[in-house]
């Protein structure tokens, strides 16, 4: 009797060593889990046609003012220690020049995103922003609340701007950078990341719009989706 509890032990001790290999092979044959970044999308400093009140969204289109170099200096010494791994910019003159200083003090290159750029304005461009920023972001709040076949007047629909947009996005996301931070625009980042975020609130477009400088935070990722974290200091829950 002895002997064959001895064999039983062994036995049950085997098969409970084969299962849990089995365990431990299936667990590692499932698919990768995706990782994880947080994007800090910044609005450029303020530009020539800011200060002259017209909405221009030309490519490369006008540089900073003097104050707006100011406001990107300091918003370089500000952000210097956030330990950002990558910095990227629109196609346009004044998101390059209100990241070069972040970029220089981190001692990186400005990686220039086209899709990043401003959402085009069309008939609405080169218009005094008073009469015409209204009627220019009907479309963007169509956008967001789903209907993505409204078209800006002459420019783009929703679905071209989410797919130009994204895809900036996901070539940020390719880099491996953890902590990417992307110089952009007012309308775009604000559209962007509402129609994307599964905590969205629309209401942020209208009563919170980003002011030169702004930041809009997010974490995910391309794969799974984003989340909002800051809307230019309101903490999103």
């Amino acid at each position: 009797m002895g002997n064959f509890a001895k064999r039983s032990g062994a036995v049950l001790a085997m098969t409970a060593a084969a299962l849990a290999a089995v365990l431990a092979l299936g667990g590692c044959s499932g698919p990768p889990h995706p990782r994880t970044i947080t994007l800090t999308l910044i609005r450029h400093a303020e530009s020539e046609a800011n200060a002259a009140g017209v909405l221009d969204t030309s490519v490369p289109g006008p540089g900073l003012t003097e104050k707006g170099r100011a406001q990107a200096e300091e918003l370089s010494k500000q952000l210097s220690h956030n330990h950002f791994d990558g910095v990227f910019a629109s196609s346009m003159a004044r998101s390059q020049q209100s990241a070069a200083p972040l970029a220089r003090e981190l001692g990186l290159q400005v990686q220039v995103l086209p899709g990043l750029q401003e959402i085009n304005a069309g008939w609405f461009d080169d218009k005094p922003g008073a009469m015409v920023n209204a009627p220019y972001l009907l479309a963007p709040m169509a956008w967001i609340r789903g209907d993505r076949t409204a078209a800006i007047p002459g420019s783009i629909d929703g679905d071209q701007f989410n797919e130009e947009f994204s895809a900036a996005v996901q070539q940020i996301y390719a880099t491996g950078d953890k902590l990417p931070v992307a110089f952009a625009h007012g309308a775009s980042i604000m559209t962007w990341t509402l129609m994307n975020v599964k905590n969205s609130r629309e209401e942020l477009m209208t009563e919170h719009p980003l002011p030169n400088n702004g930041r809009v935070v997010v974490t995910g990722s391309p794969g799974t989706g984003w989340k909002l974290v800051d809307w230019d200091g309101i903490r999103a829950f």
